[in-house]
């Protein structure tokens, strides 16, 4: 039999193995289903949030409790330092080496997280980028620190428009990667992208959470107060020498920079945070709604959401 017939073949076979993935808003309970799935499923939580990745982000990354990391054994939560720098595409290469390791034990594993392109990273992953010397990326965040988001803006448009189409442009990491790669190869970022997704040794089974939007925005407000009881305030002024990493560069840490440089009140900080996660929330929900492999319900429809996955 030729060789590309038999690879053809083994293509189609169906997968055994599965990955279950949770995704939705931020506030929405995305971390309690996943608990619940995982120990229906007797398996382990991969993390896709980006910001829960670091360890001293433990109260506005709003990463599980103790008592939720005790019930379910989860990776990728606060195993970095904010003194790191990490992205997407090395996430690719360490979670599908964790899926791997799992799927020796386990039939199935449960993935969760709002970060799109972290899940997309599992899900279709990336083009191979060009490494980016220190140097460079420490030039273009100092000068985005000076001249700001529109300048930013209006660069990446200027140097990559089909790049800049497809974006989140409100989204300094994602723009700033692009210039990056202008910087240090003289290459438009969309030249090393493919629409071709890769194959995964495992069926996607992709989960969406949803609630009315109102509720939604409720549980937004409700959890920004919680954040500053629990000490957001002490934990962002410990930050301060790390204000400008990228992983700082997110809502409910670059509002309360502004305040500790005496740019805005703590009132009108703290009214930044509410506003600002109520749009991260939205366009998180505008990005996982593009995909029709998503099957939406709402948190609290346990008894359909097995059904869904078959327990």
């Amino acid at each position: 039999m030729p060789l590309t017939i038999l690879m053809n073949l083994m293509s189609m076979k169906k997968n055994t193995k599965k990955v279950i993935i949770i995704v939705g808003p931020t506030a929405i309970g995305k971390t309690a289903l996943s608990i619940k799935i995982a120990q229906l499923l007797n398996t382990e939580i991969i993390s896709c949030d980006s910001r829960q990745f670091y360890k001293e982000l433990l109260v506005g990354a709003a990463p599980p409790s103790e008592q939720e990391l005790s019930q379910v054994k989860h990776h990728f939560i606060q195993h970095l330092s904010v003194k790191e720098d990490y992205n997407a595409g090395a996430f690719e290469l360490d979670a599908i080496a964790k899926i791997e390791e799992l799927h020796q034990k386990k039939d199935t594993v449960v993935i969760v997280g709002g970060s799109g392109l972290y899940v997309n990273a599992i899900c279709k992953g990336f083009d191979k980028m060009p490494k980016i010397p220190t140097h460079i990326r420490t030039a273009l965040n100092d000068e985005f620190h000076k001249k700001g988001i529109i300048w930013l803006q209006e660069k990446v448009k200027e140097i990559d428009p089909v790049f800049f189409e497809s974006c989140d442009t409100k989204n300094p990491q994602r723009l700033l990667r692009a210039l990056e790669i202008h910087k240090a190869t003289g290459e438009k970022f969309s030249s090393f992208k493919s629409d071709t997704a890769k194959v995964r040794p495992f069926e996607i089974i992709k989960i969406g959470l949803t609630i009315d939007r109102a509720l939604l925005y409720e549980r937004i407000n409700t959890r920004v107060d919680k954040m500053l009881e629990n000490g957001l305030l002490e934990e962002v002024e410990l930050l301060i020498p790390f204000q400008e990493k990228n992983a700082l560069q997110t809502v409910g840490y670059k509002e309360i920079f502004a305040f500790y440089n005496n740019e805005c009140s703590l009132e009108k900080a703290v009214e930044n945070i509410k506003q600002n996660t109520r749009r991260f929330a939205k366009r998180q929900l505008t990005w996982f709604r593009k995909d029709e492999n998503t099957k939406w319900f709402e948190p609290n429809q346990l008894d359909e959401i097995k059904r869904f996955i078959g327990v």
